[in-house]
């Protein structure tokens, strides 16, 4: 009697030791499946100058090239233009996946073009609508053969492409 209750113990502690270990597997197992997802989980990731709208409306025509470094701070690149200049401000926005390499998703051009004596002319704050360089303070896409076409355009040339010579 002894011995058949002695195995009876050792069978219960087989099955609370296999259920433990069971318990164990599925905790690992739970753990494993929240990292793998927490590492696929999109990250966005953004460059550049990013200005709301106030800022933007800030910068009036009149306004001197000091006044708007003063507003807006130093632009990304600067230009020459017909007779005056222009400032861009560039900023972008990326997504990375995991371990994948980085995806350029948007860009945003903020320009703002001076006359010849130095006063702002206009603004454009220049981004992506419809797969076409898009002006959205005028509500216009830059006239081809414009002035200003082919600056913009080579801002806007490789959104969304692998880089040639790096990143």
């Amino acid at each position: 009697m002894r011995r058949a209750e002695t195995t009876r113990q050792h069978e219960r502690h087989e099955r609370a030791g296999a259920s433990r270990q069971g318990l164990l597997t599925v905790g690992a197992l739970t753990l494993g499946a929240a990292l793998l997802l927490g590492a696929c989980s999109e990250q966005i990731t953004k460059h550049g100058q990013l200005f709301h709208e106030n800022d933007i409306a800030s910068v009036q025509p009149g306004m001197g090239q000091e006044q708007v470094r003063a507003a807006l701070g130093t632009p990304t690149t600067t230009t020459t233009i017909g007779n005056g200049s222009a400032y861009y401000y560039i900023s972008s926005t990326e997504k990375q996946s995991a371990f994948f390499t980085p995806t350029e998703v948007d860009r945003q051009v903020l320009a703002v073009y001076f006359t010849p004596t130095g006063t702002v002319d206009r603004v454009a704050n220049y981004g992506m609508k419809d797969g076409k360089v898009f002006d959205f303070v005028s509500q216009t896409t830059p006239a081809p053969g414009g002035h200003d076409d082919g600056i913009v355009k080579q801002l806007f040339r490789n959104l969304g492409q692998k880089q040639i010579f790096g990143d």
